[in-house]
């Protein structure tokens, strides 16, 4: 059954509220049923009912630190992405931030802990030290590889849904032909994966460029795709003409540019012909209107002439 043609777009604008929610979700409903079994648990053994504020009070401490250390798994996985080509290099290094994870998570809600229970009147034992966070690691890799999983699987999943980008591979030489050292063409379509469809996006069509992790977002035609690059990189292989750096995330295509709006802070709002906004940091703002109105630069400007041809 197709989807509605702009139901990503409109998901892509509360993405980040969906993502928070998500794990709010997720933390949530982990905290409950654990507090629950952990409660029954404790009444089976130890022959009685303990108070439940004891359990709850574990498990949510518990969550609230693994919620307050997702963000730093998220940009760790971004910078050390699990590929097939970069494993050799990146599982090691997962496995070290999984033992990091293992002590902020047990420090964190043992303080947590002790203040809990400080507040209540009691006292707050976490046993001997060694044994307790060999216990807790044993959980908390689990948990790391999940967490890791799931980023994955959504990040898969967006790209599947927003489209990936690559640059044309350059035609290879005819059989026998030596082919000439020549500097590589700057790419005016980008081939572009989406839904198991492939279809060719002109350089020329995109609007701005967004830098997103180890990916750029472009913006093509009220459509987003994601290219593998960084943003220094991709622009390096459009044409300077018409793309330039305006902030230290974004890039606009000159010929897309409608209106630039200057705010009070020195910054600039710059308004797109298909009416998104761009910012524009006051770093970039003078280069930006020096090749908007087609100015010299200043290190032209100082070029002496060219040397007048000898008469006939």
């Amino acid at each position: 059954m197709a989807l509605p043609s702009d139901w990503f777009t409109r998901y892509l604008a509360v993405r980040r509220r969906f993502e928070v929610g998500f794990w709010f979700l997720v933390l949530t409903v982990q905290a409950v049923f654990n507090s629950v079994v952990t409660w029954m648990d404790l009444e089976r053994v130890a022959a009685q009912q303990p108070p439940l504020w004891q359990p709850v009070l574990w498990e949510v401490t518990s969550a609230l630190v693994i919620g307050a250390l997702i963000p730093a798994i998220v940009a760790f996985e971004r910078r050390f992405p699990l590929r097939w080509d970069s494993l050799r290099t990146a599982l090691p290094m997962h496995l070290v931030a999984s033992l990091v994870f293992c002590v902020l998570h047990v420090g964190g809600m043992w303080w947590l802990r002790r203040a809990g229970y400080a507040l209540l009147g009691a006292s707050y034992d976490f046993g001997p030290w060694p044994l307790q966070l060999a216990y807790e690691y044993l959980k908390d890799v689990r948990s790391y590889a999940m967490i890791v999983a799931a980023l994955m699987g959504y990040r898969f999943l967006v790209l599947r849904l927003t489209g990936e980008a690559r640059v044309l591979d350059a035609p290879e030489p005819a059989p026998g032909a030596e082919a000439a050292p020549q500097p590589e063409p700057r790419p005016t379509r980008f081939l572009v994966r989406k839904l198991r469809r492939e279809f060719l996006v002109a350089a020329a069509d995109i609007a701005w460029v967004q830098a997103q992790g180890n990916y750029v977002g472009l913006r093509v035609n009220g459509h987003d795709y994601l290219l593998r690059a960084t943003l220094t990189d991709f622009l390096q292989q459009l044409d300077p003409a018409c793309f330039v750096r305006v902030h230290r995330s974004h890039a606009v295509n000159l010929d897309h540019l409608a209106e630039i709006e200057p705010l009070d802070s020195g910054d600039a709002r710059l308004h797109l012909r298909d009416g998104a906004t761009v910012p524009c940091s006051r770093r970039y703002r003078e280069a930006m209107g020096q090749r908007a109105t087609g100015a010299a630069t200043p290190s032209a400007a100082a070029a002496p002439p060219a040397a007048a041809a000898p008469p006939r």
